[in-house]
């Protein structure tokens, strides 16, 4: 109380030495360039008390601005006259009937901003008014004694009227603003800093030296608005300021209304900043507090997830529970954008995609062939077969066959090869991305994408083959059936106890093989060959057209029988339940379709090498999931 006390009366002591601004003479009513006055220096002693009260904090203001405006009734009935103006005409006759200072020219500057842009008029009218070049030349004249507050707002109005950034005073104003920086409060900088972001982008100098203030001055940081702000505004153009915003966002977490959560993690996910104990946070709050949320709302939040590839089933079950009653009413944009997402996550929720494929069949003629694809390659990926299976895919055969010249390549090959996943490929969409013409064009590519897309093709070829026996060509040539060496990828737990329980029971090298690359472009993670009485077998001589390169000429012996073992790590699966995922389901029949007996080793490894015959190596019960690692070998 004391302090406070002491505080009060440093302010009237200092303030007694305050003189109001002097009126601004005749001469400054000149057009601009003919007068030249210099810079004043801003007054020493008030300067070290000036920005000391928080009251003055909270509305941008000076304790010397606000006391000038109390001490002067002429430039505060000059002030609310600016304010009442509801046309640039109106302003600029009001320049000619008073004699302004520069503060009152900056101020009318900054309200002819705001009613060109609420009027919709012609900046340039109002830059070429000599009306207007004379309030330039009076606030140009003693910039040095324009409010700090005003200063900032006179900034953001001439960049507004688009004056030109390489003029004098456009250049004068912000050197002014640059110099100020340091006695700006931390909520104009912030104020600032947004629109500097917006206008000029992460090539303005004067945004740099900002940021680097506020990047100081972060524990100033108070309330949700700016930091939601700040993150989605300026958290791209510097990450160390970013990472202060995390930590003020993670404290201010059960502050934020549903609308901040779903800013905060749209800029996290567009600056892929996947910060845990934030997203976290945000999730629980939205859980316990959020019961009723918008589907645009819901449709941000599940597209920020998936992007940042973080998993929260609660919030998952909600978003979905909440979205199905709109799904009817939805756009065609939304719909795909939602069920990507949710395929995206691996989180299957059986009724919001009933309700997707019941939109698709309501709502045909307004999806386009691009819609219908991302629809397709969503239920793809998560093995999604709707209850009216053959309503839906007659629908889709409809809409797509006519259109497939019209596709671009990879999502041509894309939607095909998810066809090929819920079998529904029929011979017009195989021959159109297994025909020369077609693959010719990616034979030679080495990149990247043309590496995925090659794969894809020989999937496709092998589902041909395997799944389509009606189907008679054209298939890939053998020159394309090798797919490029997958990158080095770490040994698992599952793969090394898979390798030695393998070796108690082979009894030898020579009989098995493991990580076996086949013309189907899938990879088994160990093969072995058995007699009737599940013995194993020397594999070297028998033939195997499976491979890559042929070994033996000899048929399998009668009773005999090859055995594959797939491994199933925790990726493999959806996040629903034991279930595979599409691509990891066809990997599966096509293997079996090749002749193989499949024995699936889950996530708990076999620990029991040392029992006779096969049943030493096939698990037992259901798989167990392990924290996410390395993928499986399919």
């Amino acid at each position: 109380m004391a302090a406070r006390l002491v505080r009060r009366c440093c302010w009237r002591h200092f303030g007694a030495f305050l003189s109001t601004p002097s009126a601004v003479p005749a001469s400054l009513l000149a057009p601009a360039g003919k007068v030249a006055v210099a810079r004043a220096l801003p007054q020493a002693p008030f300067t070290l008390f000036h920005t000391s009260s928080p009251s003055s904090w909270a509305d941008g203001f000076s304790v010397k601005e606000q006391m000038e405006d109390s001490r002067n009734p002429e430039h505060r009935v000059i002030g609310e006259l600016i304010e009442a103006a509801t046309s640039p005409q109106e302003l600029l006759q009001l320049s000619e009937l008073h004699v302004l200072n520069s503060n009152e020219a900056s101020l009318m500057i900054t309200q002819l901003s705001r009613l060109a842009v609420e009027k919709k008029l012609e900046a340039e009218s109002i830059l070429q008014d000599k009306r207007f070049q004379q309030l330039v030349g009076i606030m140009d004249s003693q910039i040095s004694q324009v409010w700090n507050n005003t200063l900032v707002n006179l900034l953001k109005s001439l960049y507004s009227l688009g004056m030109d950034s390489n003029g004098r005073e456009m250049q004068s104003v912000e050197q002014e603003v640059l110099w100020r920086l340091r006695r700006l409060t931390f909520r104009q900088l912030a104020s600032l800093a947004e629109f500097l972001a917006v206008k000029q982008g992460k090539e303005s100098k004067l945004l740099h030296e900002v940021i680097k203030k506020l990047e100081l001055r972060w524990t100033e940081l108070e309330g949700t608005r700016t930091v939601v702000t700040l993150m989605s505004k300026l958290g791209h153009i510097s990450p160390a300021l970013m990472d202060r915003l995390e930590d003020k966002a993670l404290e201010l977490a059960e502050q934020f209304n549903p609308d901040d959560i779903r800013k905060i993690t749209l800029a996290l996910a567009y600056q892929n900043r996947r910060c845990v104990p934030l997203l976290r946070a945000l999730s629980y709050h939205l859980i316990q507090k959020h019961s009723e949320l918008s589907v645009s709302i819901l449709m941000d939040l599940i597209f920020a997830y998936g992007k940042l590839n973080f998993h929260q089933p609660q919030v998952f079950q909600k978003i979905a529970t909440d979205l199905h009653p709109h799904v009817s009413m939805m756009t065609p944009v939304e719909v795909t954008r939602c069920i990507r997402s949710f395929a995206l996550l691996k989180w299957l929720s059986l009724p919001l995609f009933e309700a997707i494929a019941q939109y698709a069949l309501d709502n045909t003629k307004q999806l386009l062939v691009t819609h219908l694809c991302s629809i397709i390659l969503s239920f793809a990926r998560l093995n999604f077969q709707p209850s009216g299976s053959d309503d839906f895919f007659n629908m889709v055969h409809e809409e797509l066959q006519s259109q497939l010249d019209s596709l671009e390549p990879h999502l041509l090959t894309d939607l095909v090869w998810s066809l090929c996943v819920l079998q529904q490929a029929k011979a017009p969409y195989l021959q159109r991305v297994l025909a020369p013409d077609f693959h010719t064009r990616i034979r030679d590519d080495q990149s990247l994408k043309a590496q995925n897309l090659r794969l894809k093709l020989i999937h496709i070829n092998a589902a041909a083959k395997l799944e389509s026996p009606d189907y008679r060509g054209p298939f890939l040539p053998a020159e394309m059936l090798s797919p490029a060496e997958p990158a080095g990828e770490r040994v698992t737990l599952l793969q090394s106890s898979l390798r030695e329980a393998l070796a108690g029971v082979l009894g030898g090298q020579d009989n098995g093989r493991f990580d076996v690359r086949t013309i189907y472009g899938w990879q088994i993670d160990a093969e072995m060959v058995v007699n009737s009485e599940n013995k194993p077998l020397p594999l070297k001589d028998f033939a195997a057209p499976h491979l890559l390169r042929l070994e033996g000429t000899k048929p399998l012996p009668p009773g005999a029988r090859r055995v594959a073992f797939l491994r199933w790590e925790f990726p493999n699966f959806s996040n629903r339940g034991k279930d595979l995922l599409g691509r990891y389901v066809m990997a599966r029949r096509h293997v079996q379709a090749a002749g193989f007996l499949v024995v699936d080793s889950p996530t708990s490894a076999p620990s029991a090498p040392s029992l006779p015959g096969l049943a030493a190596v096939i698990p037992a019960g259901p798989p167990v999931r392990q924290p996410e690692g390395g993928g499986g070998g399919i």
